[in-house]
């Protein structure tokens, strides 16, 4: 899910993690590790939205991290 506010781009977690090159459950690990900051975005739903720049930092920290997939 894609959705834009005040002419952001946001990305649903599915999403986000499919361009960041990670399963979601590996995302939510990890964030549940402390391995990688959660984002600061949520829904009126509390579902977490991501930016381009989220998505660029999951990708840049999932190579610092060795990964057990």
């Amino acid at each position: 899910m894609t959705t834009e506010i005040n002419g952001q781009m946001f990305y649903g977690t599915s999403e986000a993690c499919k361009l960041a090159g990670i399963s979601r459950f590996t995302f939510l690990r990890l964030v549940r590790e402390k391995k990688i900051v959660d984002v600061r975005h949520r829904d009126q739903n509390g579902w977490r939205l991501f930016t381009d720049q989220d998505v660029n930092r999951i990708k840049t920290r999932k190579t610092a991290i060795k990964l057990d997939v």
